[in-house]
């Protein structure tokens, strides 16, 4: 026998009869899963295939003949041009000119290619033209003005624009968004008087974001009777609105910057975030901001849901040190967004202490860019003669020097077991960690915290990130 003379040859053809037996199981099963995709209704197939970019959505056609048309008939398409390979001016139009679905659910729309300018006008009206409901237009590095016939639909009721820092100019005569609910506004310069005019023109808008929206200065919604959502982002550079006249709002998130801004009129709001964008252009405004972070804080004594991002207790920490006064707050559920750090703690503490009515405390640890130096923090309290070894407390100094590499699960329980010391009526307590703590660390703090739990009569929670999660 072939085995038997040493050779091997015996073992070499079992081992290729059975590496060609299994790709033929492989085979085998490939084709059962495609015969099951190439069987299901044609209302799924086109289900799955809107959740594609339709770049990718159209190759399938290749799969089989009764493939080849399903995917103009889906409700959704997502063009993206924006890299250097994807389609062109010509390809677009002979996609569009295929689409078949009479009812677009979602438009999202990315051009780069300057050359099709010309075309774009042709395929917003073309989506408006089949009653899109979610529309997305993002112009990067692009100069482009909105036709006018883009500011009537009575379909649209999310819409999403990004401009490039161009100017939105509404038309002559009155926008007409009668059912949109969410409007993006991203990059954009926009005037009090055209802001004004779109507003007016959407009776049902429940949610507003404003992300970096330049020559803004005053944002009245008080005429907005259905808006309860508004997020706006400003930085050093993009100012936004510096008056907020939100009477109706019920959920605020503000990234504010070294730059003036007042809350006039929030009085409805239940729910709000605040941080403040640092951007290390210039010296800190320190004193500015502590004032700007206090009057804001009074007007959010009333709000059941608070989240602090690290930023802002920093400068609540400046106020402590200086002891300027903190308000009171009625806040039954509070998060805090920062890492366990001295810079973070005395801040932290005097809204612990100042909130009296607290039910549930979460604490988000996780690395942020754009924080506060620590040097500049020590310099401006250099300057204001407070003396290096009596401006922390104890409680403080635990955490000194402690960066987001080297904290242990001691480092942990300490910050838990302070909070707990300055809360009174915490019920319940979630802890978020980076996805980065140690590993050992994070396997030693299960039974330090069931500790804690029992001795402080709190439920505790731990959670772990993951890479991308968002809270």
């Amino acid at each position: 026998m072939a085995d038997e003379d040493g050779n091997g040859y015996g073992a070499t053809a079992a081992r290729s009869y059975s590496h060609q037996d299994k790709k033929k199981q492989r085979s085998r099963r490939f084709k059962r899963r495609l015969d099951s995709f190439r069987f299901l209704p044609d209302e799924i197939l086109r289900t799955i295939l809107s959740y594609l970019p339709t770049e990718i959505a159209i190759k399938t056609s290749i799969l089989s003949k009764r493939w080849r048309h399903v995917w103009s008939d889906t409700p959704c398409l997502y063009l993206d041009w924006t890299k250097p390979y994807g389609p062109k001016g010509d390809i677009i139009n002979k996609i569009l000119d295929r689409y078949k679905a009479r009812k677009m659910m979602s438009f999202n729309l990315k051009p780069n290619m300057r050359d099709d300018f010309p075309y774009i006008d042709r395929w917003i009206e073309f989506a408006m033209s089949r009653n899109v409901e979610n529309m997305s237009l993002e112009f990067r590095y692009q100069k482009y003005l909105v036709p006018d016939f883009f500011y009537i639909s009575n379909s649209l009721k999310q819409l999403s624009l990004e401009l490039d820092f161009c100017g939105l100019k509404p038309p002559s005569f009155s926008v007409s968004w009668t059912s949109l609910k969410t409007l993006s506004l991203r990059c954009c310069k926009l005037s009090d008087e055209c802001i004004d005019k779109i507003l007016s023109g959407c009776p049902v808008l429940e949610s507003l974001t404003l992300h970096f929206c330049d020559k803004l200065l005053v944002l009245d919604l008080s005429k907005s009777l259905s808006l309860r959502t508004l997020v706006i982002d400003r930085n050093i550079w993009v100012p936004g609105p510096t008056r907020i006249i939100a009477p109706h709002i019920h959920c605020l998130s503000l990234i504010n910057s070294q730059l003036p801004c007042t809350l006039v009129d929030v009085s409805s709001l239940k729910e709000a975030r605040m941080e403040i964008c640092f951007c290390a252009v210039e010296d800190l405004k320190a004193d500015f901001l502590q004032a700007m972070v206090l009057e804001m804080l009074k007007k959010l004594q009333h709000v059941d849901k608070l989240t602090f991002g690290e930023n802002f207790l920093t400068v609540l920490t400046l106020a402590e040190l200086r002891r300027v006064p903190i308000p009171s707050f009625k806040v039954k559920d509070l998060t805090l967004e920062t890492m366990i750090s001295q810079y973070a703690i005395p801040g932290i503490v005097r809204v612990l202490q100042n909130s009296h009515e607290l039910k549930k405390l979460s604490t988000i640890h996780k690395m942020e860019f754009g924080t506060i130096p620590e040097e500049y923090i020590d310099g401006y309290l250099d300057l204001q003669s407070l003396n290096r070894d009596q401006r922390w407390s104890l409680e403080a100094r635990v955490f000194e020097k402690l960066s987001h590499w080297n904290v242990e699960s001691r480092h942990v329980a300490s910050f838990m077991e302070l909070m707990f010391k300055r809360t009174k009526t915490l019920e319940k307590m979630v802890v978020w960690f980076y996805s980065y703590l140690k590993e050992q660390t994070f396997e030693e703090l299960p039974e330090m915290v069931s500790m804690l739990a029992d001795q402080n009569n709190i439920s505790i929670v731990l959670h772990r990130f993951k890479p991308n999660h968002i809270v």
